[in-house]
């Protein structure tokens, strides 16, 4: 069992390593994805004759507030994952594993949120991210919340008990 659990940690500490390599990625080369959320939120980008562009936000303030917003999001779920790696960690071998999987499952929870509500759900359907041919990142954030998924339920199965 405690094989199985090790693995389960290893699990969310790679996403875990992830987020945080994301969020100082954004932090470090802050203009690479400023240029995607920027494009994202002008829907500068999307058919020329969509009729929704009336959804666009081009006022840099608030387009910087959602940038921050998402960097900081992802350095937050980079934490809880930490937080949860270290009590899966200390209840490695307890039967208080089953509960210390909690916070993981938070981070876990979070990440997919932010990919599937923040990426899918608001930039991909209310800016109309997938009509972009230059900045349209639904694939990405699909393989992303794949994984992330992936790494949830492997988590959240259930330990057999070790034979005598």
């Amino acid at each position: 069992m405690v094989l199985i659990r090790l693995c389960k940690i290893a699990l969310v500490a790679t996403i875990a390593v992830f987020f945080t390599l994301v969020a100082f990625g954004n932090i470090t080369d802050y203009g690479t994805n400023w240029a995607f959320v920027q494009h994202v939120l002008a829907m500068d980008t999307i058919f020329p004759d969509s009729t929704l562009r009336w959804r666009a936000i081009t006022d840099e303030r608030l387009q910087t507030a959602g940038y921050v917003a998402i960097i900081a999001t992802e350095g937050a779920i980079a934490l809880v994952l930490w937080a949860g790696v270290t009590r899966m960690l200390a209840a490695m071998r307890t039967p208080g594993f089953r509960r210390a999987r909690a916070t993981a499952v938070l981070g876990l929870t979070l990440g997919i949120l932010l990919y599937g509500g923040g990426f899918v759900v608001i930039g991909g359907e209310w800016f109309a991210m997938w009509q972009s041919k230059t900045w349209n990142g639904q694939s990405t954030a699909f393989a992303f919340i794949g994984w992330i998924s992936a790494v949830l339920i492997i988590l959240l199965l259930p330990e057999q008990e070790e034979e005598p």
